[in-house]
């Protein structure tokens, strides 16, 4: 994905398939102005709708129901290069599109910025509920208070393994996070050129579906209170484990996720696996062709005997404020999330995993992959998304608690403090960013 870098950052995609399994979360709603029902009618002859996102290949999605729809027509608009900024400027400037692309752990933040329309009032919106992943529903509708947003995709994590480098190394696929540090260990020794993977210290979604799946419990919500835990136990057992390997120079933390140099290193056979989400599958393909049939892909490392994963990334198509055209919008959300042929085409193109239940459905979600030498790799995307702690909560300064994140992340892996130290200023700035924003919110355990 050229536009690969910035929408892998802000977490925007993923592949398809049977993830129905997920089970209902339920996502409190955030302190801040709630949107408004607007009314919903038809409107007297044809309708052009402006619909800006960051994945691949989605102008041909967009065409195909031009198409079909020659009364409801959809402008679309790649904001890869600095997505939430440019949603932010039009919001201020009172030009904001029908509907964008909004990745969950962003919903609440442009919440507290009014930045929603509420499209309860349109009958197929709340019909639309039977269709999508139950945990994915509850976070686009803050727990059912309205509908804000249609699910689009999410991004269950799997291990991809560069399997011709494990066998010449005579290394076994690692089932848990200890096996996959001796690994690591033992692939250095052997060629000091050669890394396990890369760390890389600003990308802050990445390291929060690592500490999703270790069961951390970065905010609660009761007591009329946001209840703040970046630094619980179990995210400080994710830091110590990372900061070890950083220390002992067993993966490398110079490499940006999705740049130009993350590629070539992998080129050079300098890294054997990357941890990531379902939705990279094609960014190996695309690329690194000539490394087609030399990767697998098996469940994460976990913690112990636990099979829990974690999920990076995923996002919405939110109905956006000042949104005149609310049943057209409605109907073309629901085509581009729900239809097959359409979730087929962004499977294709751009990696999407749907959020909707008829992804599972898919046939091209059943077969084997080319490139990963005809492994039927969605079985494993699948079986992740089983195992994803579906009570996990974003809050609702998530945007402000990354970028502290990423920023103590940096010093750490350049020598200055630790990435437990990184997590405490993460802590900080949840708290402090709720306060400046008159959000009630108190330290966690």
């Amino acid at each position: 994905m050229s536009s690969t870098v910035t929408r892998i950052r802000l977490a925007a995609v993923a592949a398809a398939a049977s993830i129905a399994v997920l089970a209902g979360c339920s996502s409190p709603a955030p302190s801040g102005n709630d949107a408004s029902e607007a009314p919903c009618a038809p409107a007297k002859g044809k309708v052009t709708l402006q619909y800006w996102n960051t994945v691949p290949g989605m102008d041909q999605v967009v065409a195909l129901w031009n198409k079909k729809n020659p009364d409801i027509q959809v402008e679309t608009k790649n904001i890869s290069n600095d997505q939430y900024g440019t949603i932010g400027n039009a919001l201020k400037a009172g030009k904001a599109p029908e509907l964008a692309q909004v990745g969950y752990d962003e919903l609440p933040n442009l919440r507290t910025q009014n930045a929603f329309v509420d499209a309860s009032a349109c009958e197929a919106a709340t019909a639309a509920e039977s269709k999508f992943v139950p945990w994915t529903w509850s976070q686009a509708s803050f727990g059912g208070t309205g509908v804000f947003a249609f699910p689009q995709d999410t991004g269950p994590m799997a291990l991809y393994v560069r399997g011709d480098i494990f066998k010449q190394h005579g290394l076994t696929i690692p089932k848990t996070w200890d096996e996959y540090a001796a690994d690591a260990q033992k692939l250095h020794s052997a060629d000091p050129s050669l890394t396990i993977t890369s760390f890389d210290p600003n990308n802050a979604e990445w390291f929060n579906g690592l500490l999703w799946q270790n069961s951390a419990e970065m905010y609660a919500y009761s007591g009329d209170k946001w209840h703040v835990s970046v630094a619980s136990d179990q995210s400080k057992q994710v830091a110590e484990y990372w900061q070890k390997l950083i220390d002992a120079k067993l993966v490398r933390t110079d490499l940006a996720h999705g740049s130009t140099q993350m590629y070539a290193a992998y080129q050079k056979n300098q890294l054997a696996t990357y941890v990531g989400a379902a939705w990279g599958y094609s960014m190996f393909r695309d690329n690194l062709p000539d490394q087609a049939g030399k990767w697998t892909i098996v469940p994460m490392p976990t913690w112990g005997s636990s099979a829990a994963s974690g999920d990076w990334g995923g996002s919405t198509v939110a109905f956006m404020k000042g949104n005149k055209h609310l049943y057209e919008s409605v109907k073309f959300n629901s085509w581009l999330n729900t239809d097959p042929e359409a979730l087929a085409l962004e499977n294709k193109l751009g990696g999407l995993y749907p959020a909707a239940t008829a992804g599972a459905k898919l046939p091209a979600l059943s077969q084997g992959v080319p490139y990963y030498n005809n492994q039927k790799i969605f079985d494993v995307f699948a079986d992740s998304s089983k195992n994803i702690d579906t009570s996990f909560t974003w809050g609702p300064t998530q945007k402000t608690v990354n970028l502290a994140l990423q920023d103590a992340m940096a010093k750490a892996t350049a020598g200055s403090g630790t990435l437990t130290d990184a997590l405490s200023a993460a802590q900080e700035a949840a708290l402090k960013s709720m306060k400046d924003q008159a959000i009630p919110a108190v330290a966690g355990k």
